[in-house]
C-alpha cells in the first residue's frame, strides 16, 4: 500500500471484516500504552515499598517513561513515514513488551527506571503509528468513523486501567501489571502482521532531525534530573546545578537547531499563529497541574486514607467517565461559540477541583470529600480538552495538522514531566516524606494550591490569547477525536506527520 495522499486503490471501507482487524490491531497496541499509563500510578506505593524508593524514585518511575515519550514522539512520526508505518508500529509494540518484561523483573529501583525509559521509547514508536495506519488504510470518507472507534476503544483501556492495576496489586503483585502487556503485545503483533499492509510516504525527502531529537532529550532529561535531585541534594549541589545547566543549554541549542534546519521536527514558524501558541501555553499549565495532581492523589489516598490500590484507582473513574460521555458535546459547543469561553471556564473548574481536594483528610467519606473534587475537575477537563484540541488543529493549514497535533501532544507530556519533577519539590515532598501521613498531608494540600494557581493561569492565558470567533475550519476528524479521555495528553490527530 502506498501513502494515502498518493491515492491507493486498496483502501478499506469501515464496517468490513478487514476494517475490524485493522482497528483491533491499532487499538490493542495503543490501548496497551494507555492502560500502562494508568495502572502504574495506582501501583506506585507498592512499588516504592518493594524497591525502597523515596518520592524521587516514584517521580522517576513516572518521568522516565514520560521523558522519552515527550522527546521522541515527533521524531517517530517522521520515522514511520520513511521506514514504513506498520514496521515502526510493530517495532514499537515489541520494544514496549520487552521493556515491560524488564520492569516486571526489576530487582531494584535503578533497573525499574531503566525499564520505564525503554517503555517510553516503545510508546513513542507505536503511538503515532497507530493513527497513521488508520489514516493510510481507510478510505477518506471512513477515516472519521475509524478514528472515532479507535478513540473509544483506547479510552476504555484507560478507564479500566485503575481497576486492572488495583486488582493485580491487591491480589498478587505490582509486577503483574507489566507482565499483562506481554500477551497483549503478542496478539497485537500477530494481528498486525497478518491483516495490515505496509505503507510509507514515498514523497518524504530530507534527513531526519536526529540532532533535534537528541537535544530535546538531553534538555528535558537535564531539567528533570536537576529538579528531582534538588529535593534530596538541594539546589546548591554541584550535580544538580550541572544537570540544570545541561538542560537549559541543550534546550536553547534545540531551538537554534530547529530554526536553522531545513526539515525540523518542530517547525518554529508554526508558533507564529497566536491562537496556536496560546493553546499550547494553556496546555503547558493545565496539563502540568493535572499530571501532578493525579500523580499525587492516588499515592495520597493509599498513604494517608489507607485505601487499597483498587479503591484508590477507582476513585478517579468519575473523571474519566465524564470525559468519555461529555467531551464530544463540548467539542460541538466550542465549534458554535468558539474556544475562548470554554477554555477559560474549564481551567477555572479545574482549579476548583484541586482546591476541593484539600478537603480530603483522614477519616472522611469518599462521597462527601473525594468525589466532589474529582467531579468538578472532570467537568473542567470536559470544557477544556475538546476545544483545546480543535483550536490546535484549526489554527494551522490542513497539511500541518499532523505536526500541530504532535507538537501539542509533546508539549502536554513535557509539561507533565516538568511539573511532576518540580511541584512536589515546591510543596515540600522530598525523600521518604510521602510515607509519613501527616507530613504528606500538609505537602499535598500545598501541591493542590499550586495546581489550582496553574489552572487559573491557564484560564487567563486562554482569555488573552484566543479570539471570540469560532474556529476557521471544522472537519469531521476534528470532531471525532474529541471523544477521548485525554488524561495524559491531548489526543493525537489522525493526520500523518509530514516533513
Amino acid at each position: 500500500m502506498v501513502d494515502a495522499q498518493a491515492g491507493s486503490p486498496d483502501r478499506i471501507a469501515f464496517g468490513t471484516a478487514r476494517a475490524r482487524w485493522v482497528l483491533a490491531a491499532t487499538a490493542l497496541g495503543s490501548g496497551m500504552a494507555f492502560l500502562d499509563g494508568t495502572v502504574v500510578n495506582v501501583a506506585l506505593p507498592a512499588m516504592g515499598e518493594d524497591l525502597n524508593a523515596g518520592i524521587s524514585g516514584l517521580q522517576w518511575i513516572v518521568n522516565g517513561y514520560m521523558l522519552m515519550l515527550a522527546s521522541l514522539i515527533l521524531l517517530s512520526g517522521s520515522l514511520g513515514d520513511r521506514l514504513g508505518r506498520r514496521r515502526l508500529f510493530v517495532v514499537g509494540v515489541v520494544w514496549f513488551a520487552v521493556a515491560s518484561a524488564v520492569c516486571a523483573a526489576a530487582p531494584n529501583l535503578e533497573v525499574m527506571i531503566a525499564g520505564r525509559v525503554l517503555q517510553g521509547i516503545g510508546g513513542a514508536l507505536l503511538t503515532p503509528g497507530s493513527l497513521a495506519i488508520l489514516q493510510t488504510s481507510f478510505q477518506p470518507s471512513d477515516r472519521a468513523k475509524a478514528v472515532g472507534a479507535w478513540s473509544g476503544l483506547t479510552s476504555v483501556a484507560a478507564a479500566i486501567g485503575p481497576f486492572v492495576g488495583g486488582g493485580l496489586v491487591d491480589s498478587g503483585s505490582w509486577r503483574l501489571i507489566f507482565l499483562l502487556n506481554l500477551p497483549i503485545a503478542a496478539l497485537t503483533v500477530a494481528v498486525t502482521l497478518r491483516h495490515i499492509p505496509e505503507s510509507r510516504d514515498e514523497t518524504t525527502a530530507g534527513k531526519l532531525d536526529g540532532a533535534g531529537g537528541l537535544l530535546a532529550t538531553l534538555g528535558l532529561a537535564g531539567l528533570t534530573y536537576g529538579l528531582i535531585s534538588a529535593g534530596d541534594r538541594g539546589f546548591g549541589d554541584a550535580m544538580v546545578l550541572t544537570a540544570l545547566a545541561i538542560g537549559v543549554v541543550s534546550l536553547a541549542a534545540f531551538v537554534e537547531v530547529e530554526r536553522r534546519s531545513s526539515h525540523p521536527m518542530l517547525p518554529p514558524g508554526i508558533f507564529a499563529n497566536v491562537r496556536f501558541t496560546g493553546a499550547n501555553l494553556v496546555t503547558v499549565v493545565v496539563y502540568g497541574a493535572l499530571g501532578t495532581a493525579t500523580f499525587l492523589l492516588v499515592v495520597y489516598l493509599q498513604t494517608v486514607l489507607q485505601y487499597d490500590a483498587l479503591t484508590a484507582g477507582a476513585a478517579l473513574l468519575p473523571m474519566t467517565l465524564l470525559m468519555l460521555t461529555l467531551s464530544g458535546y463540548a467539542g460541538s459547543l466550542s465549534e458554535r461559540i468558539g474556544a475562548r469561553i470554554p477554555m477559560t471556564v474549564g481551567p477555572v473548574f479545574m482549579a476548583g477541583g484541586f482546591l476541593l481536594m484539600r478537603r480530603i483528610e483522614p477519616g472522611v467519606e469518599y462521597v462527601t470529600a473525594v468525589l466532589p473534587g474529582v467531579v468538578v475537575l472532570g467537568i473542567g477537563l470536559v470544557c477544556t480538552v475538546a476545544p483545546l484540541t480543535a483550536t490546535v488543529l484549526n489554527s494551522v493549514e490542513d497539511h500541518h495538522a499532523g505536526i500541530a497535533s504532535g507538537v501539542n501532544n509533546a508539549v502536554a507530556r513535557s509539561a507533565q514531566l516538568m511539573a511532576v519533577a518540580a511541584i512536589p519539590l515546591a510543596a515540600g515532598i522530598t525523600g521518604d516524606s510521602y510515607r509519613d501521613p501527616m507530613s504528606f498531608k500538609n505537602s499535598f494540600m500545598t501541591a493542590m494550591v499550586i495546581s489550582a494557581v496553574l489552572a487559573v493561569a491557564g484560564a487567563v492565558l486562554a482569555w488573552v490569547t484566543l479570539g471570540d470567533r469560532t474556529s476557521r475550519r471544522t472537519t469531521p476528524e476534528a470532531v471525532t477525536t474529541h471523544r477521548h479521555c485525554a488524561l495524559q495528553s491531548p489526543p493525537l490527530s489522525n493526520s500523518p506527520t509530514r516533513r
